[in-house]
């Protein structure tokens, strides 16, 4: 039996493109055989995004229009298309014209090989160099190197999973792009393939080079999630000794000044370091601890387990 389709595709002021989308996406549907749903989020937009998403949902049952109250970004309306998807497949496009669903069997064919997460690579990608290639390139050689996860192109926004993985994924700020690294960490197996991009021929692009620095940001959170969530303190606690051990070398210089050289606490800023850093020291300490009772938290009222069964072989079946 074919697998069940949830195409997810977010629209900001793309009335130019969205019809084009639309045939693009269902020229390829009706080649499969696979039930499938198509998912339009209207992110706010001014133009006549929304009324023409509309248009499609009424003359298409596969066609489900999401419209949000206001302009949320991109991560926002992605995890709002991954809330009302209802397939076992969720793919997951932009809505500029830029991704090719003629990519979407061959996505298909990598998940039906036991993959859960297919991340779509635009090895001839067709941006600007210096302002879109460049930083994208170098983002994606960080995130692959900090999270572990080795992908070409975290921020193709074609990608497929397999909605089991993706229930429990939240995504705030601008982590669409690293939801192959929440997967992973649910055990996922996650691969890419090389896939079509075209140039924008309608509208206007929404990015801009204040995205590079909203990654970076998003990153240092994915990192501490990774390392840190369960146990902060040893974060929190490793930055807190640090700054008292500092204070202990600055408080044993003061004293030898004093003593062996007859130079004055107020002759030099040892002292003020010294009480500067056993402040600083033992507030991030208080601060690890409050973050283990939050962490603790987060998983006793939500029912978390901090780990991950992947199988248990039932002894009277022998599965």
């Amino acid at each position: 039996m074919s697998l069940s389709l949830s195409i997810i595709v977010p629209f900001y002021n793309e009335e130019e493109n969205i019809k084009d989308v639309y045939k693009n996406i269902i020229s390829i549907l009706d080649t499969l055989e696979n039930e499938a749903e198509v998912i339009f989020i209207d992110d706010g937009s001014s133009d006549a995004t929304v009324k023409l998403a509309r248009e499609l949902e009424d003359l298409d049952d596969r066609v489900k229009c999401v419209e949000l109250a206001r302009n949320f970004g991109q991560t926002a309306a992605m995890m709002a298309g991954i809330d009302h998807a209802s397939k076992e497949i969720i793919i997951a496009m932009d809505g500029d014209g830029q991704n090719d669903p003629q990519d979407i069997p061959r996505l298909l064919e990598k998940i039906e090989e036991g993959y859960d997460v297919v991340s779509g690579w635009r090895a001839d990608r067709q941006d600007k160099a210096i302002t879109r290639k460049l930083p994208s390139m170098l983002a994606n050689k960080l995130i692959s190197k900090v999270s572990n996860v080795h992908l070409h192109d975290y921020g193709c926004s074609l990608k497929a999973y397999r909605s089991s993985i993706l229930k429990d994924v939240r995504l705030y700020g601008e982590m669409h792009r690293f939801i192959p690294i929440y997967a992973s960490w649910q055990g996922a197996k996650v691969t890419e393939i090389p896939v079509n991009h075209h140039a924008r021929t309608k509208g206007v692009s929404k990015y801009g080079l204040n995205r590079i620095f909203k990654v970076l940001l998003d990153l240092m959170v994915i990192v501490f999630l990774q390392k840190y969530l369960v146990k902060p303190i040893y974060l929190f606690g490793g930055v807190g000794l640090t700054f008292l051990t500092g204070a202990f070398l600055s408080g044993v210089s003061a004293l030898y000044l004093k003593l062996f050289e007859d130079i004055s606490f107020i002759q030099t800023p040892l002292l003020l370091l010294f009480t500067l850093l056993t402040v600083t020291g033992f507030t991030s300490i208080l601060m690890g601890l409050l973050a283990e009772v939050i962490s603790r938290t987060y998983y006793e009222a939500q029912d978390k387990t901090p780990y991950l069964v992947r199988t248990i072989k039932d002894k009277k079946t022998g599965r």
